[in-house]
């Protein structure tokens, strides 16, 4: 395999360790500068140059896209989306992750388990959102923040009102978020590759910090997950789109509370604190993925322990034709709407409110019993149509990789 991990740090910890372990298992690889592509667009010849000249052909991509280029490293792996080449994680998972507000919508429409926030601009509805997510103490959150930085705890009010002016003053978008008070300044970080947690870490706060990132002075312990926060951080990483993440979580007294996924998540501190290769598990990951394109995309998505991710058509004729996606009630049987296909049209996390129309179809993750229950007989003996077209492109990609 020819790997290109994408990263503007090459000594940093987690580019040294994933090369050395894409290496040690005898596969191509290079550390390719993100600002350092051009971006070439002709009709039907998507192209990308490294340092002014032609890349050559890769199978795979492993994106390491720092928050500080978010937008030029999206655009990168977008473009090598369009060359059929395989991304660990897409742009589109990249985007909806960097974003905090944006993960925390689709989070919370998916029903998965988060701290109470909101998020305002006026200086009046400040007040009442406070006091929406149960009054102070609250957290305030910078939308774009890493590793810790710009996250803030007020203790009153007072002071929670002082910071969001100051921020809002500088052009930040902040969240308001409930404090967890029960997390007593710890937190989960549950590694995930593909359709599993690979490693687990709880990350403790040291002194009067609240925080409990590794880089604000947390120390890191290895941690063995139950099934509950194991599934929540699988089905996180696959509602955003992401097959490598880093999934943080708050231990709440109603079970996980989801705060962050992490679409370019550190090795150091979890390596280091369960003394697992979590950088061979990603080379691995990508490596099968590479090797056996064939397998069915919803085979590759599929979680363990009855849930999956898997398409519903709805024919003419269906009870689900002229209902909005609320009204079909799949979410009362665990099941949720992650794509509507339409005819040539591709509409990611559709509204609730939308009609449903002869001919669409549904990619849902949910339980997998009720999903079959939905499934017409002769539409499960068929493969469909977006799936052989999927096909197509790996088998175009899988061609295009031994030209390398």
């Amino acid at each position: 395999m020819k790997l290109a991990i994408l990263s503007c740090s090459p000594n940093a910890y987690s580019t040294r360790r994933l090369r050395e372990a894409a290496e040690q298992r005898g596969h191509r690889v290079k550390v390719l500068n993100t600002l350092k592509f051009a971006i070439d667009l002709d009709r039907g010849s998507p192209e990308l140059y490294f340092r002014q000249k032609r890349l050559s052909e890769y199978d795979a991509v492993l994106p390491r896209i720092g928050a500080s280029i978010t937008y030029y490293g999206t655009a990168v792996v977008r473009q090598f989306q369009e060359m059929d080449v395989f991304c660990a994680n897409t742009a589109h998972g990249i985007a909806n992750s960097r974003d905090k507000l944006r993960s925390l919508q689709i989070l919370s429409r998916h029903h998965v388990g988060i701290p109470r926030t909101t998020f305002v601009r006026d200086k009046k509805d400040v007040l009442p959102a406070i006091d929406r997510v149960g009054g102070a103490p609250v957290v305030i959150k910078l939308i774009e923040g890493t590793q810790g930085i710009g996250v803030l705890l007020a203790e009153s009010v007072k002071q929670a009102e002082s910071i969001i002016e100051l921020l809002q003053s500088q052009k930040q978008n902040v969240l308001i978020q409930k404090f967890v008070a029960e997390s007593k300044g710890k937190d989960i970080r549950a590694f995930v590759v593909g359709d599993r947690v690979v490693a687990a870490m709880r990350r403790v706060a040291q002194g009067q910090e609240f925080r409990s990132n590794v880089h604000r002075g947390g120390i890191a312990e290895p941690v063995e997950l139950d099934e509950q926060y194991t599934q929540t951080a699988v089905r996180c990483a696959q509602i955003l789109g992401l097959r490598v993440a880093g999934v943080d979580m708050l231990e709440g007294k109603d079970g996980p509370q989801v705060m962050e996924v992490n679409s370019s998540p550190g090795l150091e501190g979890i390596e280091t604190a369960t003394e697992l290769d979590i950088a061979g598990a990603v080379i691995d990951y990508i490596a099968a993925q590479v090797d056996f394109p064939e397998i069915d995309l919803r085979q590759r998505l599929t979680v363990s322990k009855g849930y999956g991710v898997t398409e519903i058509y709805v024919p003419e004729g269906s009870k689900f034709v002229g209902q909005t996606i609320t009204e079909t009630k799949l979410w009362e049987n665990d099941v949720n709407v992650l794509t509507l296909y339409r005819g040539n049209k591709v509409i990611p996390n559709p509204k609730e409110t939308r009609l449903l129309e002869p001919g669409d179809k549904l990619l849902c993750f949910g339980k997998m019993e009720a999903m079959r229950d939905l499934i017409p007989a002769r539409t499960r003996r068929k493969r469909s149509p977006v799936v052989q077209e999927l096909d197509t492109q790996v088998e175009t990609t899988a061609d295009s990789s031994t030209r390398a």
